[in-house]
């Protein structure tokens, strides 16, 4: 999935708009099986912003065939003990299991992507 930001700034009652955009063959394969665009504009309202502690956003649900629009609201912390920095993110569920585990599965992707890349940097730090 490519994410292309269109605009905004992470500041309270700000709107960040971006396009989320299946490329991997297997994703777009899916997508289109499941009746669902091959590209989605997606937009989030920051609820809180304390840089470096918490980020919290409201993200508009409106991409599920079916499906009402709804709002998803989730917050990402982070505590900084030395050189170590945790993060903790929590969501509210989606509208049935099967669509809050592929969110689930979403961000542990995502998360495993940026473990990586970390992983890599401390390496060449090191």
């Amino acid at each position: 999935m490519l994410v292309e930001p269109a605009e905004g700034q992470a500041r309270e009652r700000h709107e960040l708009a971006y396009a989320m955009i299946a490329q991997a063959p297997e994703m777009v394969a899916f997508m289109k099986e499941q009746g669902m665009p091959t590209t989605t504009e997606a937009r989030i309202t920051y609820k809180e912003v304390v840089p470096h502690r918490r980020l919290a956003y409201v993200h508009l649900t409106d991409f599920v065939p079916n499906v009402a629009p709804y709002d998803v609201e989730s917050v990402v912390e982070f505590q900084v003990t030395g050189d170590i920095v945790r993060m903790k993110l929590t969501f509210d569920r989606m509208h049935d299991e099967e669509w809050t585990n592929r969110v689930v599965m979403g961000w542990e992707s995502e998360l495993g992507k940026l473990a990586r890349v970390l992983a890599a940097n401390d390496s060449k730090t090191a």
